[in-house]
């Protein structure tokens, strides 16, 4: 009999969870608090999905064989099976025609919740040669489903799906079922790092600052009491960033009056200015920022990468985003004409629109009238002058999907559109940022074009999610924008 401890519960995964993160094994098993099993139907399912080069479904099944570690699996009986699930089997052992698999998946160093996991995880498998539900079953579609169910039924094991209608048929049938989601965030419109605090006296405190992350922005209003007793808001604000566990104070009037670069285009409300000084901090290397059209987002990390560049604390700029819209195949690389600065060009109208904003702001500050700092008189003379100011400061453009076996050093990095990215595809953009780069994740998670994503499942709102936790990484909220009428009742309305 095994030594596994009675008291584990028994989860038979569905493959909607593992085509949601392959670690929910490593997380389900705990430490060998928990039993995990799949079935011969689940795997048949990956395998048919790794194929799938352009989707995350695919992503994901090819990482669940890649941690599988065939070499150390093996065919196994019954009474190898965790003691839990012996003991809660509703067949019996003798008369089952049932085969087992015990599949060692091996995550490496994977660091979950603060823990390094090394260890080989087993996962059992429960391979059925004939199905009792598919002599009875009748419906078009969902017959894996019901051989998925039929598995914990007979071995009454606590079911795993995201697959809501799966979940409910389930538990109609008397099924005990949950759901597991990883990269899934509630409300992420509510996360916030800028925070308004009352003040009185001359001096602003804040009290448990150690429950404060890093580069959190905290604005201090002052309050007053007359003869009368009387509260009152003196009109006199103080603003700071929170560093380890400091109050960093911030002049504004200073940063962005006499101190700031007259070539650069001035932030012009508190938000873009809490931006600015966050990407320009000289301990932070990692901001994720969240912001609609005409917030600002592009063009201030474009002004915060040229004075650092200014400054010779990076070598360069790069401005990335996926060139990849799922919803339109026409749209892609491979299908623009040109060569691939051409191709990239129909993606990178963001940046030049920053850009040429910039080159007007100096053409205005301008003695002698220079090609790269014209861009306003006519189409050609203002690509041109795109041209030599990208020339100039060492500005590139990028596919994303070209970081891969890359690694970029002391640059800032630019990530555009992050909420049409998965988790998988940030993690492949962070790994590759080497030493002194400066890393900016931006976008816009009520603008979402990739079918397998969401509003509250994205690379986007899984990093601001993550900025609310870790002191290693910034998290900004723009959301004043400033556009026009149209765009702002489209926003609104739609």
């Amino acid at each position: 009999m095994s030594e596994t401890p009675t008291k584990q519960n028994c989860y038979l995964l569905d493959t909607s969870v593992i085509l949601d993160d392959p670690l929910h094994i490593l997380r389900l098993y705990d430490n060998n608090e928990n039993a995990v099993l799949i079935n011969d139907i689940v795997l048949a399912e990956l395998n048919n999905k790794k194929d799938d080069i352009r989707g995350d479904a695919g992503f994901r099944a090819r990482e669940f064989f890649r941690f599988s570690d065939n070499e150390k699996g093996r065919t196994i009986e019954f009474c190898e099976l965790p003691e839990c699930v012996q003991k809660c089997a509703q067949i019996n052992a003798k008369e089952c025609d049932d085969k087992y698999y015990r599949l060692s998946v091996t995550f490496g160093n994977a660091n979950l919740l603060d823990k390094q996991v090394g260890e080989d995880i087993p996962l059992y498998i429960i391979y059925r040669k004939s199905y009792e539900i598919e002599k009875t079953y009748r419906h078009e579609h969902g017959l894996n489903d019901a051989k998925i169910g039929e598995i914990a039924q007979d071995y009454h094991l606590t079911l795993l799906t995201n697959d809501i209608s799966f979940k409910i048929a389930s538990e109609v049938q008397g099924i005990s079922t949950q759901s597991i989601r990883n990269s899934s965030v509630d409300r992420p419109d509510e996360i916030e790092f800028l925070k308004t605090y009352i003040y009185q006296g001359d001096t602003p405190k804040l009290e448990n600052i150690e429950e404060h992350l890093n580069f959190e922005q905290i604005t201090f209003v002052q309050e007053a009491g007359d003869d009368k007793s009387q509260i009152y808001e003196t009109g006199i604000q103080k603003y700071a960033l929170v560093n380890n566990s400091h109050l960093e104070w911030c002049d504004f009037d200073k940063r962005f009056g006499e101190f700031y670069n007259d070539n650069l285009v001035r932030p012009i409300n508190l938000e873009q200015k809490f931006y600015f000084t966050v990407l320009t901090h000289p301990q932070n290397y990692i901001t994720v920022v969240s912001g609609s059209t005409g917030s600002g987002k592009t063009l201030i990390a474009l002004q915060a990468g040229l004075e650092l560049l200014n400054e010779d604390i990076v070598e360069g700029i790069i401005y990335a985003r996926n060139t990849v819209t799922a919803n339109d195949q026409q749209s892609e690389l491979g299908f623009r004409k040109g060569d691939e600065g051409q191709k990239l060009g129909y993606f990178m109208y963001p940046l030049y629109s920053a850009i040429n904003f910039t080159i007007e702001h100096m053409t205005k500050r301008s003695i002698e009238s220079q090609v790269e700092y014209t861009g306003n008189i006519n189409s050609m003379k203002q690509e041109t002058a795109t041209e030599s100011f990208m020339v100039k400061n060492n500005i590139e453009v990028m596919d994303i999907a070209h970081l891969r076996g890359t690694t970029i050093s002391k640059k800032f990095v630019i990530i555009d559109e992050a909420q049409n990215l998965t988790a998988a595809t940030l993690k492949l953009i962070g790994t590759r940022m080497g030493d002194e780069t400066r890393l900016v994740v931006m976008g816009d998670p009520n603008q979402i074009d990739h079918p397998f994503l969401s509003k509250r499942r994205n690379a986007l709102v899984a990093l601001l999610q993550k900025a609310k936790t870790e002191n290693y990484i910034a998290g900004v909220q723009l959301r004043h924008t400033i556009r026009s009428e149209i765009a702002n009742w489209f926003d609104k309305n739609f």
